[in-house]
């Protein structure tokens, strides 16, 4: 069987279904392009039953309550597989809640030495000699109704996710990597919460460690506004005010509707609608008339590109050894960070730190 549910009795007796499965393939399609919050338009299921295996999409547009499927997703006993999960996980939060039990096949496949970042239609292809066509990239999966070849490129999505991760289990178990992967796993999961926190979201701003303190302050303070205007009206953050705008009015610290009109990168549209606020949170932070130079680039001495050429060498050759992807042990970012003193890189925890992180430790 297989097909699309916008039925709400067949979608209850589809969930009671699944409560006894052992493994469940797990895709979704969603649209956000105009939005804050994804808006969830198709989820698809693979899994095994008596008359062999099978898949289905849920019309989540039709059925907009998901309620009876959280026990499962929820279970430790069902083996969730979805390939490159974190956005997945982050649009079906608000349905189903969190997942328990994950396997990403991405993952997997990156540590038992196939491109760190493979795709699903490549994964299938190498490891089980079946081409997908993937014609219906651009489909816009908010419109109604689905066609046939729409419904089977859906159901492609996850009718392969169980014989891969079957796979990839087998030779995680035959490297001695298992317990690397559930490492991995139990790191994804942890974060695995998309609770709104405006007074959070200036963790996404790049650079705030070469601001000085005041700068620090009015960026966070930034950050959160236009993250409660952008979940308050749905709306992506960089139509409340780009990423670009928001880092030259932090080196600038406009004062006045004038000096605001002058920051870089900030439209009109944007300046007119939300200039008031933006200078009267800049007014309300209280910093001081005279502010230090806006911050400059800090170029690497060359002996710190010397060291982190070194340590790049160093995770290449490791990663040759071990038939592995260097940026799946090492980012040269984690590199950047070790030669400037940092001791918190992803290299040095986990399993990481005995397979690469003490030679990089040693090599500086």
């Amino acid at each position: 069987m297989s097909g699309i549910i916008d039925d709400r009795d067949e979608f209850a007796q589809l969930c009671r279904t699944l409560a006894g499965r052992h493994e469940l393939g797990l895709d979704t399609e969603f649209m956000r392009e105009r939005t804050y919050f994804p808006q969830l338009c198709l989820l698809q299921l693979s899994y095994a039953s008596d008359a062999g295996a099978q898949a289905r999409c849920i019309d989540t547009l039709a059925l907009t309550q998901l309620d009876a499927l959280r026990p499962v997703m929820s279970s430790t006993l069902t083996r969730k597989i979805l390939h490159a999960a974190r956005q997945d996980l982050e649009v079906l939060w608000p349905a189903v809640g969190g997942v328990a039990a994950l396997f990403d096949t991405q993952v997997a496949a990156a540590l038992v030495g196939l491109p760190a970042q493979i795709g699903y239609a490549e994964l299938t292809s190498r490891l089980l000699g079946t081409q997908l066509h993937k014609s219906q990239t651009r489909t816009d999966w908010s419109r109604r109704p689905l066609s046939a070849a729409q419904l089977a490129y859906a159901l492609d999505d996850v009718r392969y996710l169980p014989p891969l991760a079957e796979q990839l289990t087998l030779r995680l178990e035959q490297l001695g990597r298992w317990s690397w992967f559930e490492e991995e796993m139990a790191q994804l999961l942890a974060g695995n919460s998309f609770q709104v926190d405006p007074e959070q979201a200036w963790r996404r701003v790049k650079g705030l460690s070469e601001l000085d303190e005041p700068r620090r302050r009015l960026a966070r303070a930034l950050a959160a506004w236009r993250e409660r205007r952008a979940v308050d009206s749905d709306r992506p953050r960089n139509w409340i005010l780009a990423d670009a705008a928001l880092r030259n009015i932090l080196l600038t610290v406009p004062r006045t509707d004038a000096q605001l009109a002058e920051v870089p990168e900030l439209p009109q549209g944007v300046r007119r609608h939300s200039g008031p606020e933006i200078l009267a949170l800049i007014e309300s932070l209280a910093l001081p008339e005279r502010l230090p130079p806006p911050p400059q680039r800090r170029r690497p001495a060359p002996a710190e590109m010397e060291a982190v050429r070194r340590l790049a060498q160093l995770t290449q050759q490791t990663g040759r050894e071990l038939g592995i992807a260097p940026e799946v042990l090492a980012t040269r970012r984690d590199m950047e960070r070790l030669v400037a003193g940092e001791r918190a890189a992803g290299p040095l925890s986990g399993w990481r730190r005995a397979i690469i992180g003490e030679r990089l430790l040693s090599a500086l």
